[in-house]
């Protein structure tokens, strides 16, 4: 169903899904006084202003604030109904369960009632919505691997990996089935980022209220002034240098970028999101939550040196060869993602924004301690100045923590659809970060 009507699409009502481009057409080519907002004139967000979100308004508030870069969305869409609707080796009721897991990690009331509605659809037993622990028990083993994923995925071990495969009882996981969850849990957990970084309100008719984001100081705020001017004179400054950097400079650079990542919080950090009634249930120690890689005063993990496993050569591999469909599809949306662009910096036109967007990707895995053996960490310091970099951490390790002041605060001369952007670049490095660990952990249990 799209905006309450019915699906008239060529694939037909059970096989359509939110945001399929023929039901859209259709119906936005009819009579676009019935496609409107929410009745309150709220819009889908809390963060951006109704006036900044084009066109009329689909009943799928996620979907409506992707509009902005509908080259993505597109994508997205494509990806999502792939993983939800399609042949695969999880029933439907199992992956919106999954789904629902995913999102409670991050108290994203928006998906796991979305996700409770569409798993009663699809017929899923009623009674697995009363808890985790009234699920089955192949679902419940998941808990570990889903708290992880979405907490501390560097943590993920091959033996992680065994115990789900070789489960007693019936309860074992098949490859293609941990794969696929796998997937669906990354997924789901950087979706739950993006939701909460865009302020985005459930859409009408799922009878849920999201509880007040947690309320930052309230400042005239710290964004630097003129801040598109300074990193206009960053990216210029970069192209116009060009050194040579030896291979030992470049590993200090990066482990200099590494131990700062733990100095970037706020006064709010400390603070803990309260859970709703609707997500605790849902969670196993709920406790369990992000921690800096490398924390002050302890030995931190192995660095994740990408070229030993990249997801060009090796994720994209394994995924292909199990799940070729998904592989190909999670392959265009980071490319996507990555190389969106449109010439512009807040009023700017006529810029290359790839030095941008490559430090924003890169510094986001850098916090899930992932390096790039050719690139200069240094860079990220000159182009990500901390209100961003405060941002962006919370984003993506502590999105329940997202307010509206820290939203305001960085890129203050900039749209909010290149906020927005930010948000999609942050949405899939951090997907891409945890689906590399993970894959890395079956690709030795495999071996």
């Amino acid at each position: 169903m799209v905006g309450g009507n019915h699906c008239t699409c060529s694939m037909g009502r059970e096989d359509c899904y939110p945001g399929c481009q023929s039901c859209c057409a259709r119906i936005i080519m009819k009579d676009q006084g019935e496609m409107t907002r929410p009745r309150d004139n709220r819009g889908p967000s809390a963060y951006i202003p109704v006036t900044q979100l084009p066109g009329p308004a689909l009943n799928d508030n996620i979907a409506a604030v992707m509009s902005l870069h509908p080259g993505y969305l597109r994508v997205f869409w494509k990806t999502q109904h792939q993983l939800l609707r399609m042949d695969g080796a999880l029933s439907l009721p199992e992956r919106h369960y999954v789904a629902i897991m995913a999102a409670a990690r991050h108290h994203c009331d928006y998906l796991v009632s979305l996700h409770s509605t569409h798993f009663l659809q699809v017929g899923g037993d009623p009674c697995w919505l009363e808890g985790i622990n009234a699920a089955p028990l192949k679902l419940r083993v998941l808990n570990d691997l889903n708290k992880i994923l979405a907490h501390r995925p560097w943590l993920i071990t091959k033996e992680h990996i065994a115990s789900l495969v070789s489960s007693e009882g019936g309860n074992f996981w098949s490859l293609a089935e941990l794969i696929q969850a796998l997937v669906l849990l990354t997924h789901f957990h950087a979706l739950s980022s993006f939701i909460l970084a865009c302020g985005i309100y459930p859409p009408e008719g799922l009878n849920i209220e999201r509880p007040p984001s947690p309320v930052g100081p309230l400042s005239p705020g710290s964004s630097m002034p003129q801040e598109a001017e300074r990193v206009l004179a960053e990216m210029k400054k970069l192209d116009e240098e060009e050194q040579e950097t030896t291979r030992e400079e470049m590993e200090t650079r990066f482990e200099r970028e590494k131990r700062a990542c733990v100095m970037v919080t706020s006064n709010d950090d400390i603070a803990q999101s309260k859970f709703s009634p609707g997500i605790l249930h849902f969670l196993d120690d709920p406790d369990f939550g992000y921690i800096d890689f490398s924390r002050r005063g302890e030995q931190a993990p192995p660095t994740f040196r990408a070229q030993d496993f990249t997801w060009n050569t090796h994720g994209y591999s394994l995924l292909h060869r199990l799940c070729p469909e998904v592989g190909q599809l999670l392959d265009e949306k980071f490319q996507v993602a990555y190389n969106l662009t449109y010439h512009t910096i807040a009023s700017h036109q006529g810029v290359d924004t790839f030095k941008l967007r490559r430090a924003i990707w890169n510094y986001i895995q850098c916090v899930y301690g992932i390096r790039y053996d050719d690139y200069d960490y240094g860079e990220v310091n000159q182009l990500l100045e901390r209100s961003l970099k405060l941002y962006m951490k919370t984003v993506t390790c502590h999105p329940e923590r997202v307010h509206r002041q820290l939203y305001n605060d960085f890129w203050r001369e900039f749209k909010h659809s290149e906020k927005v952007h930010l948000n999609l670049l942050l949405l899939e490095a951090r997907l891409q970060a945890a689906l590399l660990y993970g894959l890395r952990a079956i690709t030795r249990y495999m071996t």
